[in-house]
């Protein structure tokens, strides 16, 4: 019976390492590989075919083998872009050999008969988008900020009249840079006046601020539900925006409409694990005072107090075997 799980992730990456550690102690086999690798440290042979109608073959990295079928199931974290593996390459050339690994290697990893993903990578790529996370929120009965996506002035300044105060915050962090660091642009509020023709260079996303008494960071793996209320010391509008390690925790209950909307919210986007944010408006008791701000698909979780606890929901999760 299949049992090994094929992590997918960076060499650096200590959320990846404390999962590992505890899949390492219930003795299932672990198999770490990053794609990227392609090459003389990371070899493949894969086949399918009228006899095999599933891939089968073997995968070889520098330290561990594991022929497809053992794998049961498959931690999607944070893998290296394929296109670093080729960045000596000219542009044309780096591009082809990148394309071609994702949707060759990318193309068979991502489709292992029977194996469990958490989570998979295409499902991933569906939740990443915050206009359809906001969309489902509200299908789902959940409140959620007033919200304009647009790149018009006069709609952001029509929106802006409708409410008594606005924030702009990103889709996205922003991309790395020439020297390689990746960087951030925290939720800001925003006056219409500062608005100018810049604004139709790209899409911007404007919501109308939640006069919150706090925010609730919801950690969810499979069954399992970990939240915790988030405070910044300095009473930040985004807490993420400081120290992390100077952040206050709370232990929080969701409750009962919250914690079924946010399994019936990963269901319908395939997911079994997602971090959500939400924004109190009162002590967190009554639904009505939660309101959804957004769902990280693939989000950190490290930081958090009750961190050793997710790593063995994970763990377990992993170990467990179910359909992916």
């Amino acid at each position: 019976m299949a049992s090994t799980v094929l992590v997918v992730t960076a060499l650096e990456d200590v959320t990846a390492d404390w999962v590992i550690a505890a899949l390492n102690e219930r003795q299932v086999p672990v198999v770490r590989v990053d794609p990227a690798d392609v090459g003389p440290a990371l070899s493949f042979g894969f086949r399918i075919g009228p006899d095999v109608p599933a891939w089968g073959g073997r995968l070889c990295t520098a330290s561990r083998e594991v022929e497809l079928g053992e794998v049961a199931a498959v931690y999607y974290r944070r893998p290296t872009p394929y296109g670093d593996r080729f960045s000596a390459l000219p542009e044309q050339q780096r591009k082809f050999a990148a394309i071609e690994a994702r949707h060759g290697l990318g193309g068979v990893l991502n489709h292992l008969a029977g194996a469990r993903y958490v989570n998979h990578p295409s499902a991933v790529a569906s939740a990443d988008f915050k206009p359809a996370q906001l969309q489902r929120f509200t299908e789902l009965g959940l409140a959620i900020p007033p919200t304009l996506v647009t790149n018009d002035i006069e709609a952001a300044r029509k929106f802006a009249a409708d409410h008594e105060h606005i924030i702009c915050k990103t889709f996205r962090g922003l991309p790395p840079g020439d020297d390689g660091y990746a960087g951030a642009i925290w939720a800001q509020r925003v006056k219409p006046e500062h608005f100018d023709a810049s604004l139709a260079v790209t899409a911007h996303l404007f919501q109308a601020e939640i006069p919150k008494t706090g925010d609730v960071r919801v950690t969810v793996v499979g069954s399992r539900v970990f939240a915790q209320q988030v405070a910044a010391p300095d009473g930040a509008l985004d807490w993420r925006r400081g120290d992390w390690n100077q952040l206050l925790h709370t232990p929080i209950t969701l409750p009962a409409p919250i914690e079924t909307a946010v399994h019936r919210y990963l269901a319908s986007f395939g997911l079994v694990f997602g971090c959500f944010d939400f924004a109190l408006t009162g002590d967190g008791d009554a639904p009505e005072h939660w309101t959804a701000i957004e769902c990280n698909p693939n989000g950190q979780w490290g930081w958090l107090p009750d961190a050793p606890a997710i790593t063995e929901a994970f763990a377990e999760l992993l170990s467990t075997k179910g359909e992916g």
